[in-house]
């Protein structure tokens, strides 16, 4: 979804209820390819986020009307790792759009990074596509729907996941830094499943509980 993951200001990143970040870094390149949207022309440069959910990429230049990108991990097809002889390394894949999203159809995108680290973060991506595709949508992809309600996150917001994630191993030392105090909470849960099992779940203590999709309806079940 485009320009839908950030505070008015384009300053803050907002995440759902539940969503844990992995992993972030600065000083991240994305371009689009395949979608004549005007929002799509043009290098980006600013930060990406590796949630449980999705990836998220925030522009660092605030004054432009592209603020923010959103992939849901359930809507990434052929996600490669490209390692040439000649240039340097990129991700690439293609994002289908969500219901709403504020684009339609697909549209092709190439993430590479300046200052290193594009094959850690590409398979920790690898890896978390794969594990987000054995959790099943129950039915079509939601329509993205703007929530209004949201607050500073808590601290646990920002701390890594202490070892496995539901055997996703976030790769922290080579991305040790943690986002800046700019992260918000949206009350609802993700409108999509992700790493973890949709099904029942133990909370993890000092981090935030995941909340997934039980149908049409949300539940949280209590951890232990």
């Amino acid at each position: 979804s485009l320009n839908t993951s950030t505070t008015p200001d384009g300053r803050g990143v907002l995440v759902y209820n539940g969503e844990l970040i992995l992993l972030y870094t600065k000083n991240v390149v994305m371009s689009f390819d395949g979608n004549a949207q005007p929002f799509f022309k043009g290098k980006k440069e600013g930060a990406l986020y590796l949630t449980s959910h999705r990836i998220i990429f925030v522009s660092g230049n605030t004054g432009n009307p592209f603020r923010s990108f959103a992939m849901p991990f359930f809507g990434l097809q052929e996600v490669k790792l490209e390692q040439p002889l000649m240039g340097s390394n990129y991700l690439k894949g293609i994002v289908q759009a969500l219901p709403e999203g504020n684009f339609q159809g697909e549209v092709k995108w190439r993430l590479s990074f300046p200052k290193g680290g594009c094959i850690d973060f590409g398979q920790a991506l690898l890896q978390a596509v794969h594990l987000a595709s054995r959790q099943r949508m129950s039915s079509a992809p939601p329509v993205y729907a703007a929530h209004a309600s949201y607050a500073a996150a808590p601290p646990t917001y920002y701390e890594a996941p202490k070892g496995p994630y539901y055997g996703f191993t976030a790769p922290t030392h080579v991305f040790p830094d943690r986002p800046d105090g700019n992260v918000y909470v949206y009350d609802s849960p993700p409108p999509y499943p992700g790493i973890a099992p949709v099904p029942q779940y133990q909370n993890i203590p000092g981090q935030p509980a995941p909340a997934y999709p039980a149908g049409s309806q949300y539940q949280n079940v209590p951890g232990i």
